[in-house]
């Protein structure tokens, strides 16, 4: 899976925006913190679920259950705007 090329992402001061252009069927904006940024990065090259949740339990402390669970709801909600190409 990776990122739809008709959205871009955008950091700014620690905030991560998803902003789609005028050819994605969604409008509006989507906000994340840092873990999204990092999420939204790894989704740029053709990745999976498992190896964006071995990136985030490189870069953040937490327990691997809760950063899979956070990961799931990211990767849903982006696949739910259409942000996300592939499985």
């Amino acid at each position: 899976m990776r990122l739809n090329p008709n959205f871009i992402k955008h950091t700014m001061d620690g905030v991560t925006l998803v902003v789609p252009t005028a050819e994605a069927g969604f409008h509006g904006l989507v906000q994340g913190n840092k873990t999204v940024g990092v999420i939204v990065d790894c989704l740029e090259n053709d990745t999976t679920k498992d190896a964006i949740v071995d990136t985030l339990c490189e870069r953040f402390e937490g327990n691997r259950a809760d950063i899979e669970a956070d990961v799931a709801n990211v990767i849903g909600r982006l696949k739910e705007i259409g942000a996300i190409d592939g499985e």
